[in-house]
């Protein structure tokens, strides 16, 4: 199981690939998984909203464990963490136990969404999931939730026992800053664009949906930045940062599904509706980003 110590680097939320008639694609899924761990990634995100959760059935997920935790046996040892949070405290419990029981390492666990739950239903919500027996990383991203949490809740959460960090997906780097300064459970970014700054407010790295592209390359920038080379890691940031932006125009994660399939990473850049394909023009400019 995953230990807070250990929840550091670049962790990437893949994709879940499907084929033309909606089912997934699990060779694809297995062969971009080995991918991302040969490029040097610490740690797999599966089931995340990048890789379309909403959409993904229940009796999927093992399937897209287990494919997973065949692509990190045959390549190298990395955490598996999957997604299982609801705005349902019973179901995410239950989500949280299965995967336990098929092989993940730790669950993401979402803030609750739509209801709008108070700070202290928040609480209460992660302070069920000890029962899961299965370490817990929180997941803070108001614009998908509705909720804006206090730091007081947060500390408060990064307190419990079973929960080992957090993914800061608040839009900005207040938060992250705040527990740095008081001390805290690890803290790895979510959003892309903020990736270098939260570094340099204490973040012990990040889940990027962009470092499916480029994947060294965020690698690279983690470890110049964990030994001191800042200023090396900012102008790589700042070279990656066009590719960042362009990749979450339209929803993500269409953008990264078409650019995947184009670099024959993944055999098909079908989503599963709501979810559509990019607009043309958005194919362009990521084709001429492509060969600069």
């Amino acid at each position: 199981m995953l230990q807070s110590h250990e929840l550091r680097g670049i962790y990437v939320p893949i994709i879940t690939p499907f084929n033309a008639n909606g089912e997934l694609d699990l060779e694809s899924f297995g062969s971009l998984a080995q991918h991302l761990i040969t490029e040097g990634i610490h740690g797999l995100v599966v089931n995340g909203t990048t890789g379309e959760s909403p959409a993904v059935e229940s009796n999927e997920v093992p399937l897209l464990i287990a494919t997973a935790r065949m692509a990190v046996d045959s390549t190298r040892q990395i955490p598996i963490v999957v997604g299982t949070g609801t705005n349902s405290t019973a179901s995410t419990l239950q989500k949280t136990e299965q995967a336990g029981l098929h092989g993940a390492d730790a669950a993401l666990v979402v803030v609750p969404y739509y209801s709008r739950p108070s700070q202290q239903g928040i609480i209460e919500h992660f302070r069920s999931l000890a029962a899961a027996g299965l370490p817990v990383i929180m997941y803070d991203v108001p614009h998908r939730t509705g909720v804006v949490l206090e730091v007081n809740t947060v500390r408060t959460i990064m307190e419990m026992d079973h929960i080992i960090g957090l993914k800061d997906s608040t839009g900005s780097i207040k938060l992250v800053s705040e527990l740095s300064r008081v001390g805290s459970k690890p803290v790895l970014c979510g959003d892309d664009e903020h990736f270098y700054a939260s570094l340099c407010c204490g973040a012990q790295g990040g889940m990027l949906a962009s470092a499916h592209i480029g994947t060294d390359r965020f690698v690279r920038l983690y470890q110049l930045f964990m030994a001191g080379q800042t200023g090396e890691a900012k102008l790589l940031f700042d070279d990656l940062l066009p590719l960042i932006r362009l990749l979450f125009t339209e929803p993500n994660p269409a953008p990264l599904k078409w650019l995947l399939a184009q670099r024959l990473l993944i055999m098909s850049d079908d989503l599963r509706l709501p979810l559509t394909r990019i607009s043309t023009q958005l194919q362009q400019q990521l084709a001429s980003l492509q060969t600069k």
